[in-house]
């Protein structure tokens, strides 16, 4: 049989077929034959100097560096990472995607995430499998369905899609929720919101890594950012306000540049530190858990705010749990059990059904939680130096706008109108913007 894959009849049948050379027949050839595989990206020399480096090589730095050099042709940039592309929050979050935020200033910058990524496998050449499935946040108590109530009719004024439903439109979308009236945890109702969904990270990540480095720009792996270099600041290091960055100290050396971009989860107060600048942030380890496959039966995203969890269905059948952040702040990216037993409790309380269904792995990522759980976007105090931060549990949904409009705020040193509600100056100057409503739980 294997002679038979390796035969010059085989090949030509292929040909006069019209596969595609990475066909599944294409695809055993290739590894029969023993060819190397085509990088999707180049590994990329470090040089000595670049117009921008972006710290950080998950969805927010790709992103930045993407728009930085197809929009604004800025293309000398390096996008450094301590380890690889999409091992941190990129890679662990569980790919929920929407825009039904609570204030006017979420809600249109999230709904522009959402139209790029609508438009996304088209612009970047890759499949990204987004799955527009809607999204439905439940309401156990009259407050809650208050809530609900608030936040769509801010989705309307805005020209969002969204609604509060009741229970018996509740069972027709996620037949697998008990609405009964005797449950602990009645559903009073929900806001549904059609246009929400999910979608693959790991592809998202692929598709904005390439694109980026076709357009020039170097993708530097196990490159650890130690220091942030500065000068003319107002500590002996030449650090914080009146300073200006010169470049960055890295584990392969140091690099050159005029600007420097935060665009890191879990670190981003840390690396703020090196350059003088202090950021209202904690970090917080957010868990998240996957069932066996089974055959599909939750065709929505559904989230509860008040039993802090929400699950979702991958198209493999795996169900795809997670819940709030961990209440105390800390470093530590190991799975407890704790957060099983009470996730478990919680998604049995919705779904009865699903008792047998057996939990093969749980995992955790880095939330940098800001007090308003909105996002800290923009230049800094020390010149040069922006940041892209403070994402909480919430990152993954931003990304693409995050990019492009950082982008702008780069290439013309300014803030554009959909970030200029988080920039920095808003924690002195007392205009926060309050997403706890709808960002507590995350998703």
């Amino acid at each position: 049989m294997n002679e038979y894959f390796r035969s010059k009849s085989y090949t030509a049948r292929l040909k006069r077929m019209g596969k595609a050379k990475y066909s599944a027949a294409g695809l055993f050839i290739r590894g029969a034959r023993k060819k190397t595989w085509p990088r999707v990206w180049r590994e990329a020399e470090m040089k000595e100097s670049y117009d921008v480096v972006i710290i950080g090589g998950g969805i927010h730095g790709l992103a930045t560096a993407y728009y930085l050099a197809k929009n604004h042709g800025i293309t000398n940039v390096a996008v450094v990472d301590k380890a690889y592309l999409g091992s941190g929050g990129s890679g662990r979050n569980t790919a929920i995607v929407r825009s039904n935020y609570l204030t006017p200033e979420g809600v249109a910058f999230y709904d522009r995430s959402l139209d790029l990524y609508n438009t996304m496998s088209i612009d970047l050449n890759i499949n990204v499998m987004f799955s527009e499935r809607g999204h439905m946040t439940l309401a156990h108590t009259d407050s809650a369905l208050r809530t609900m109530n608030w936040r769509a009719e801010v989705n309307k004024l805005q020209d969002i899609d969204s609604s509060v439903i009741g229970p018996d439109e509740i069972k027709k979308l996620a037949p697998s929720l008990d609405v009964s009236s005797d449950s602990r945890y009645p559903i009073l109702g929900a806001l549904y919101h059609p246009p929400g969904g999910t979608i693959r990270h790991d592809a998202v990540v692929w598709g904005y890594a390439r694109a980026a480095d076709t357009l020039g720009v170097d993708l530097l792996q196990k490159t650890e950012v130690l220091d942030i270099l500065c000068e003319g600041g107002e500590d002996e290091h030449g650090k914080g306000a009146g300073g200006k960055v010169t470049g960055v100290r890295t584990s392969r050396g140091n690099i050159s540049a005029p600007i420097v971009v935060n665009c890191t989860a879990g670190w981003a107060s840390q690396l703020s530190n090196m350059a003088g600048v202090r950021l209202p942030i904690t970090t917080h380890p957010l868990q998240a858990a996957v069932t066996e496959p089974v055959k599909t039966f939750l065709p929505t995203v559904v989230v509860s705010g008040s039993l802090h969890v929400y699950v979702s269905q991958t198209d493999r059948g795996e169900l795809v749990f997670g819940a709030s952040v961990d209440p105390v702040a800390t470093y530590d990216m190991r799975g407890t059990l704790e957060f099983t037993e009470e996730l478990a409790g919680h998604v049995l309380e919705l779904m009865p059904g699903i008792s047998k269904m057996r939990l093969l792995r749980q995992w955790a990522g880095l939330c940098d939680m800001t007090p308003d759980y909105s996002p800290v976007m923009g230049p800094t105090q020390v010149d040069g130096y922006f940041v892209d931060v403070g994402w909480g549990t919430y990152g993954f949904k931003a990304g693409p706008v995050a990019g492009e409009q950082m982008a702008i705020s780069i290439a013309n040193n300014n803030l554009p109108k959909l970030i200029a509600p988080f920039d920095l100056k808003r924690f002195t100057e007392g205009e926060l913007v309050g997403e706890k409503g709808a960002a507590a739980v995350g998703h």
